[in-house]
């Protein structure tokens, strides 16, 4: 029982971070119908820019929960300002396009961004320092640390604020109504390029705290990072129902707990012939699983195709 609760807390850990980088998918995805597959490097400029900014500052006698704080506020800015030239440079032009066209786009971003981050970070994968305490806290059997409570507060944080900012403001509305038919919300009123670069800063914040998050728990950086867990986010996104929000968090948590359960139990299960390392295989079966049974996702309706 303590091994299959600790993985239940390894999972909505894991799965936390995957969903918050999965609504970056989804959101892009419900307003203008692309997969942005830049979005795991955005992760990883990141996880990257906290690093350097945590490297600057580190002998300046900051508190370590200050020090992340203002290494995650650079991460964020960067990002935001990143996924906005994204944005406004490679997809925009494309709106019109071909749906391989914009598609094609994103994979070379995603590309262009890791051998950018190559050069300016070098290949080599860096420490990310430890900011909080490492102790961890025993909850009766399984335990849990410091940095993996502020990854589900901040989490849970994020996760409501969103879920106001879309369902209760002007800003939330307009998205909506540019996701439901950007040429009559323009006709209303509505900017849908600003609605649209929005979603992008707002996408790029969330996955800058999620690197942030993924290289204070993993306790390390590097440029090639945001390709597994941008391509696990995906996965949640299209688990849960790719362009609902809450379908990406439940994807994300889902896959999370999958992934989690699978590496505690998959030797078992396979008389040790498998480790721990192959349990990527249980995320991407139960995808498979899903789409099979449910090709909308989890929470995803069938909708037809926009005129």
């Amino acid at each position: 029982m303590d091994i299959f609760l600790q993985q239940i807390i390894n999972g909505l850990v894991l799965g936390s971070m995957y969903a918050l980088v999965a609504l970056g998918y989804t959101m892009v995805y419900g307003i203008i119908n692309l997969i942005n597959f830049a979005h795991g490097e955005v992760l990883m400029v990141g996880a990257l820019t906290s690093w350097t900014v945590i490297t600057a500052l580190q002998g300046a006698g900051l508190p370590g929960w200050l020090l992340l704080l203002i290494a995650l506020v650079c991460a964020i800015v960067v990002c935001a300002a990143l996924n906005f030239a994204i944005e406004k440079l490679a997809y925009r032009p494309l709106r019109n396009a071909p749906r391989l066209a914009p598609l094609i786009t994103a994979m070379g971003m995603s590309l262009l961004l890791q051998t950018i981050a190559m050069i300016i970070w070098k290949p080599n994968p860096k420490p990310y320092p430890a900011l909080l305490p490492n102790d961890p806290i025993d909850l009766g059997g399984p335990v849990i640390s410091i940095t993996q409570i502020m990854i589900l507060g901040l989490t849970t944080a994020i996760l409501a604020v969103l879920m106001w900012l879309v369902n209760r403001t002007k800003l939330g509305r307009a998205m909506r109504a540019t996701a439901e038919n950007p040429r009559v919300a323009a006709l209303m009123g509505v900017k849908p390029d600003m609605v649209i670069s929005a979603t992008f800063i707002i996408g790029a914040a969330l996955a800058a705290v999620a690197g942030v998050m993924w290289a204070a728990n993993y306790g390390t950086v590097q440029h090639a990072m945001g390709f597994l867990p941008g391509l696990k986010a995906f996965t949640a996104a299209v688990l849960g129902g790719i362009g609902n929000l809450a379908g990406a968090v439940v994807g994300g948590i889902s896959l999370g707990l999958i992934e989690a359960l699978g590496a505690g139990y998959l030797g078992d299960l396979t008389g040790g012939v498998f480790g721990s390392h192959y349990a990527d295989v249980f995320a991407f079966a139960a995808l498979v699983l899903v789409l099979t049974l449910r090709p909308a996702g989890l929470l995803g309706e069938r909708v037809a195709d926009r005129a």
